[in-house]
């Protein structure tokens, strides 16, 4: 594995490398993508007329790495920032990295979510973001091996009666950049070969994509030094980003050494003793099965066909590789990634059961291992699970010198949120301005109380 350095002797007073790496390696035979770059890139000039500016992000999943990038784009061009992401299992190793990737603005009653227009665009951005970060590589291999983003749709057939005109009839009011097309089980089982539609009624989304989390977590995070690098290159220095793969036990820690500490841990959250107990969150394990066709099996899963949504959820990453998911384990407090074998195989029966319902070939596929997740749930509201988002200065004691934020609570929902809501989330910690956020992120005080 090698790293991508960078070289800008005569922009940069320094760049450091520091002996460790962020990287994303996945053994899929048919599917493998290593993205290895230096944790850290610093262009650093003392002509800024703006006092240095101190961000410590803790979490690097999919709310810290879009507050990050955010940061980059909101502070000033020619300010001095340094922004240091703390997450001892890196990039896309908590809940995020375990996300199915489905994405669309919708609930799994076709009804646009909250701030689904806003959050859908946002997140469309990003992904863009992350492609054009991966193709710049010189080591960008154009074969199709690193696809973050599969744009191919999703499909989601009817279970019962009462679904068929539930979906039917939400599927009238949806967004233009994101359709929502009502179809009969010929012009489902034409989009997937072999589906099962009980009902004969199916909602397709043509605009909707899969993303492949990991991979777009670590392409997001190259984005963002590439930008520290184009602003040099521009003759905007002062601009640091670090990635530190350590664990931050207590925000006392950082107080005095920040200006802000933006607290982005999912359900990690609630492990640091200030916030104990204190964010009205809920927790549920998730587990993921991985699946890969057999090689002397020719049947199949369709370059074009769109990625499955049921009881069971099945994702598409190649005509060989699926992942199927999500089990829910509420109340979990299991913070661990890592899987028994007994956890494993109960969970991909489970999950097997519910996805050979809607498409019975994929009994004829292999399971090829397991990941988890914990993730934070938020309390439920008028509007729907908002994430939790605002300063909690009230539950720090000690050292105020430093504002302190919290973003979690994303849910089962990370991918679809963190853009829009990373972005107001930065411009609210760079002005000290919790009145940028939504009144819906900030309602769980009074749920609180």
């Amino acid at each position: 594995m090698s790293a991508l350095l960078v070289n800008y002797p005569s922009l940069c007073s320094s760049i450091n490398f520091p002996s460790f790496y962020s990287s994303c390696s996945l053994n899929n035979k048919s599917s493998s993508l290593v993205v290895a770059v230096s944790s850290s890139v610093r262009c650093f000039s003392s002509l800024s007329p703006h006092p240095p500016l101190r961000y410590a992000i803790l979490g690097a999943g999919f709310a810290g790495l879009s507050v990050a990038w955010h940061l980059l784009q909101t502070v000033s061009k020619d300010s001095h920032l340094c922004i240091d992401i703390y997450d001892e299992v890196g990039i896309g190793g908590g809940a995020s990295g375990v996300a199915g990737g489905l994405l669309h603005p919708y609930s799994p009653k076709a009804k646009l979510l909250w701030k689904g227009a806003e959050c859908w665009e946002e997140c469309l951005k990003l992904l863009n973001i992350a492609e054009a970060a991966v193709a710049s590589r010189k080591d960008f291999n154009h074969d199709g091996e690193e696809v973050i983003v599969w744009r191919r749709g999703i499909l989601r057939p009817a279970t019962t009666v009462k679904n068929v005109d539930i979906l039917t009839e939400n599927a009238r009011d949806c967004l233009r950049s994101c359709k929502l097309e009502s179809v009969d089980e010929d012009g489902a089982q034409n989009l997937v070969p072999n589906l099962c539609v009980p009902f004969n009624s199916a909602i397709y989304m043509p605009q909707a994509v899969n993303v492949h989390p990991q991979r777009y977590l670590q392409a997001l995070f190259l984005a963002c030094k590439n930008q520290v690098l184009d602003l040099a290159a521009s003759g905007y220095e002062g601009k640091e980003i670090y990635l530190h793969k350590k664990s931050v036990n207590s925000l006392l820690e950082l107080a005095g050494d920040y200006n802000a500490v933006i607290i982005c841990l999912g359900a990690n959250s609630d492990t640091l003793p200030e916030l104990s107990g204190w964010l009205p969150l809920r927790t549920c394990r998730g587990v993921v099965a991985h699946l890969q066709l057999p090689n002397d099996v020719r049947d199949e899963y369709g370059a074009q066909s769109p990625s499955i949504l049921s009881d069971a959820w099945i994702a598409a990453q190649g005509p060989r590789n699926l992942v199927i998911g999500s089990t829910w384990e509420w109340r979990s407090r299991n913070y661990s990634p890592k899987i028994s074998a007994e956890e494993a195989s109960l969970a991909f029966d489970e999950l097997l059961l519910k996805a050979s319902d809607v498409y019975p070939s994929i009994r004829k596929w292999d399971f090829t291992g397991a990941r988890a997740g914990l993730r934070a749930m938020p309390p439920l509201t008028p509007f729907g699970s908002i994430p939790v988002l605002g300063c909690v200065d009230d539950a720090i004691i000690g050292n105020r010198r430093c504002k302190y934020w919290v973003f979690t609570g994303l849910g089962a929902r990370g991918l679809l949120y963190h853009g829009w809501l990373g972005k107001l989330m930065a411009q609210a910690v760079h002005s000290g301005n919790e009145d940028v956020l939504p009144l819906e992120s900030t309602s769980w005080r009074k749920i609180r109380q």
